[in-house]
């Protein structure tokens, strides 16, 4: 059995995995998911986040021996943690999620890699340092596989999100923590092609497939934690 700590991407919160964590549990493993600063929950002003407010929250909720399960904007966020306390890691797990590399920052990393249609329904705020996504057009970009009832149930809980720390160039030493890649085959947020590219030269085993959205834990939350069974029994 094992731990897992889950971290959400842009604008959503710990709120995103409510329906996978019932799976986790009932198979015998344990899990917790966290609001990053300004999302979900947490109070903080979205304008004055920084990258390093996501990495300091994600390390201080892992305990020894977690599966770190990051998805989307949430691979920048576990990478990161990782190169800063790999000794509380068992493996990196992530889920259509951006693999940074060092000495980039995610406003580079973003192109060739984000869909036009996430491009379509994103407005940004420079003046408040925020963007936001359309929400009525929200459910068809991240959610177009889940049900009517997830779709309002996310869209509702959708926040701003900080753009500064976007821009912000992301040093670190590549940690060596084992890691894992499910590609969401169906995805209209994080193109498939930078999916498959990014994870091109991982071991076989360690690439995992879901023919799903950009949301998995929404719309397959059964066969996403049958993955993450499978990885956390390797």
């Amino acid at each position: 059995m094992a731990h897992f700590l889950l971290v959400h991407g842009a604008s959503h919160g710990a709120w995103c995995w409510s329906k996978l964590l019932p799976h986790l549990e009932a198979a015998g493993h344990t899990a917790r998911a966290i609001d990053l600063p300004s999302h979900g929950a947490d109070p903080t002003p979205p304008e004055t986040v920084t990258m390093s407010d996501y990495v300091s929250a994600c390390v201080d909720a892992l305990e020894e021996d977690t599966i770190l399960v990051g998805h989307s904007l949430g691979g920048l966020t576990i990478t990161l943690a990782a190169a800063k306390a790999p000794e509380k890691l068992r493996s990196l797990v992530y889920l259509c999620a951006f693999v940074p590399p060092s000495g980039q920052a995610f406003a580079e990393i973003r192109k060739g890699a984000i869909t036009a249609e996430l491009q379509s329904i994103v407005t940004v705020d420079r003046e408040r340092g925020v963007s936001t996504v359309d929400p009525g057009r929200a459910g068809s970009v991240f959610y177009h596989d889940c049900t009517g009832q997830d779709v309002a149930f996310a869209v509702a809980r959708l926040s701003p999100q900080p753009i500064g720390l976007l821009g912000e160039v992301l040093s670190f030493t590549q940690p060596t923590v084992p890691r894992h890649y499910i590609l969401c085959t169906e995805d209209r947020t994080v193109d498939p092609a930078y999916q498959r590219n990014v994870s091109a030269d991982w071991p076989e085993e360690t690439v995992h497939e879901i023919a799903s959205g950009h949301s998995p834990f929404f719309s397959h939350p059964g066969k996403l934690a049958g993955i993450l069974g499978k990885i956390a029994a390797t």
